[in-house]
């Protein structure tokens, strides 16, 4: 293996700035690296619906077939379906994989994300040499890869699978406030905002929330409601668990009734 190859294969961190590009993965085609991947999540930050994890192989030299390509959410909700129908038409190969709210819960959102990743990756039909994700490394995956810092904003590939995410999820929570019209889902799209945290105080969380996150479980406490599925305790609430002789008034703390702590796995 040459230097040259050797570098391309073992970069600690890719830094990449300005409009969204295709010279990495071109790069990495022009080595014999490809076809190169790129894959990102829609909803991670949100406290209601699903995780949503997409992987894209864009066909070498598509730009300009391609030219309102960029991170999803520099776009508009119109522009995101012009530019999801033309992907899902040009792509070489993608997949996307949607996790719901109970294993988010179960597992840890940290988690749940780097298995999408994995997952999105392994369904993929065409084999990628090369695969590129936005922001962080993910182990165990079956082709190298590399973290680009706003990989959605600088690589075309991820920027796809941003897009690809995002309308896929947009979609699934215009479907879920059908079911559930009181929490405003169509409009915030599960994110934490102030008509969703007035919805959750009235209310209190539905079996779509992430019952996990802090102010779904705040609310869930306030309208006397047990999450109906296996929760994730974060570090703080295990930390609690080993204080449960505290003060009377510290006792209020407690989100949910914890289990012994031996028989829970923090991430």
């Amino acid at each position: 293996m040459s230097a040259v190859s050797a570098a391309v294969l073992r970069p600690p961190r890719v830094v990449i700035r300005g409009e969204t590009s295709w010279a990495l993965q071109s790069a990495l085609d022009r080595r014999g690296l490809g076809p190169v991947a790129g894959v990102d999540e829609a909803g991670r930050g949100a406290c209601a619906g699903p995780l949503v994890v997409a992987a894209c192989i864009l066909r070498p030299g598509d730009g300009a077939r391609l030219p309102e390509l960029t991170d999803s959410k520099l776009l508009t909700p119109l522009a995101r379906e012009r530019v999801y129908e033309r992907v899902v038409r040009r792509a070489l190969d993608y997949s996307i994989v949607v996790i719901p709210p109970a294993e988010v819960d179960a597992l840890g959102i940290h988690v749940t994300n780097i298995e999408g990743m994995r997952r999105a990756v392994a369904r993929l039909a065409v084999r990628p040499g090369y695969v590129l994700i936005d922001g962080f490394r993910v182990p165990g995956l079956p082709a190298p890869s590399v973290p680009v810092i706003k990989g959605d904003r600088a690589v075309a590939c991820v920027a796809a699978a941003s897009v690809l995410a995002k309308v896929t999820r947009d979609r699934i929570m215009a479907d879920l406030h059908a079911e559930h019209p009181m929490y405003g889902f169509d409009v915030h799209k599960g994110y934490t905002t102030a008509e969703h945290g007035e919805a959750l105080t009235a209310y209190g969380p539905c079996a779509v929330h992430r019952w996990s996150y802090t102010n779904v479980a705040v609310a869930a406490r306030a309208h006397g409601k047990e999450p109906p599925h296996k929760v994730m305790l974060t570090l703080a609430a295990l930390q609690a668990q080993a204080g449960k002789k505290a003060r009377d008034d510290e006792q209020e703390q407690y989100l949910f009734d914890l289990p012994d702590a031996e028989s829970v796995v923090e991430v």
